[in-house]
């Protein structure tokens, strides 16, 4: 069996990052991930990846895998194709399940990002990517100009409408409840202050509709059960991220959503000594694909650190 210095588990923006320094930093490292992508993989414009004014998820993907590659020889060996099941303490080392196989690495960084909660009502699949979408910074300049509409009033719903209204031409974000305490105070102020914007509570989603895109959202009061359609271009969806983090939940503290807890975000160290984590998967309080790269090298700069100056 083959011993390695460090195990990097996820191929999205994070992970990649920490491979392509992995390799220059020559540290013996195993890539583990099913493919190379991310949540932004369908998105058709993504604008703000830093040095590329417009790109689409797919291509990110393209971009990354083969910027892995170019470098990872003969340093990181690439085991693609595959998910990783299970990472368990053994001695000084981890060992990490894959299939039927294992791998034993004397570090881990978990960069296995997480899937947005979809929205399920009539709908919503046939026109995701049509106006229903889950990322305002990826797809919102394209609504410019247009109705639009944000489900999910926690503080990713309010910060998603606040840039919503920097270029939209009205945003009406929905509440299951009426308590939105839950979001920042300054954020609900700022958007409820905005003349475009419009917040009702005690509503949800209960169709999407339009022709070749959407063109309206049925809503229904959950006390009264009166339905209202309205008018819109662009749904964003907010209402939460399913984090892939089972594989490591017997060694690391996750939060109640089941996010890793960083425990320094200066290292990006988890609970466990040995384990790093970055990206959609940890207790962050922004997941974007530059924020999700920079936390990898953060993790990736400290993990060598670790391995080659504190003699591990």
């Amino acid at each position: 069996m083959v011993n390695f210095d460090l195990a990097i588990i996820g191929g999205g923006p994070a992970g990649c990052s920490a491979a392509v320094y992995a390799a220059r930093k020559q540290l013996k490292t195993i890539f583990i991930t099913e493919s190379f992508d991310g949540q932004s993989i369908e998105s058709p414009d993504i604008q703000n990846w830093i040095g590329t004014p417009h790109i689409s998820g797919a291509d990110l993907a393209k971009s990354l895998e083969k910027h892995v590659r170019e470098y990872a020889d003969p340093y990181v060996t690439l085991k693609t194709g595959v998910r990783a099941q299970l990472v368990e303490k053994i001695d000084d080392s981890f060992n990490i399940t894959v299939g039927t196989e294992s791998v034993i690495a004397k570090a881990v960084l978990i960069t296995t990002g997480g899937a947005r909660r979809k929205l399920t009502v009539p709908g919503a699949e046939q026109f995701e990517n049509k106006g229903v979408v889950y990322c305002a910074s990826c797809d919102g300049p394209l609504f410019a100009g247009t109705d639009t509409v944000v489900v999910g009033a926690g503080n990713a719903g309010f910060e998603t409408a606040a840039q919503l209204l920097a270029y939209a031409k009205s945003v009406t974000l929905l509440s299951r409840s009426a308590d939105i305490s839950k979001a920042d105070p300054k954020t609900v102020d700022a958007v409820r202050a905005h003349p475009n914007a419009t917040i009702l509570t005690n509503v949800v989603p209960v169709e999407v509709t339009g022709s070749v895109f959407v063109e309206s959202v049925v809503v229904e009061h959950t006390k009264s059960g009166e339905r209202t359609t309205i008018p819109c271009s662009g749904i964003f969806v907010e209402i939460g991220i399913i984090p892939a983090t089972d594989l490591v939940k017997n060694v690391v503290e996750r939060d109640q959503f089941g996010r890793i807890k960083i425990s320094d975000h200066r290292s990006m160290r988890t609970s466990h000594v040995g384990i790093w984590a970055a990206g959609d998967c940890i207790d962050g309080l922004y997941h974007q694909n530059n924020i999700a790269a920079g936390d990898a090298v953060k993790a990736l700069e400290d993990i060598y650190l670790w391995i080659k100056a504190e003699g591990n």
